[in-house]
């Protein structure tokens, strides 16, 4: 998908601040930051949402969510942290490759 922007980060098209990457994900810093701490997870495969994911997607999938803990400790986040999926133009959706946002840090208005 040579327009999709998470796409091009991920084949090293578009420049990211990346913290994290391999075979199977990209961990970059959100460039409109929500929180102290707010990165993005993208799988290198292109899926444009979480409703389009097939049960071949539940080994990458469980990867990502097993990620999620170790990237936030490696963040300093000892305390807890959030993830959100949109889905959709309706669930807040803006760039349509699935992604996790990883937020958290002083500060972060409960939900």
């Amino acid at each position: 998908m040579s327009d999709c922007l998470f796409c091009r980060i991920a084949a090293g098209e578009v420049p990211a601040d990346k913290v994290y990457e391999d075979e199977r994900v990209v961990v970059f810093k959100d460039i409109n930051p929500k929180a102290k701490v707010h990165l993005l997870v993208i799988p290198r495969i292109h899926l444009e949402s979480l409703a389009d994911l097939e049960p071949d997607h539940d080994k990458l999938m469980g990867y990502m969510m097993r990620l999620l803990p170790k990237l936030a400790r490696d963040q300093g986040l000892e305390q807890g942290f959030r993830t959100i999926i949109n889905t959709g133009k309706g669930g807040g959706q803006v760039i349509f490759h699935l992604h996790i946002h990883l937020v958290g840090g002083p500060g972060l208005p409960g939900f």
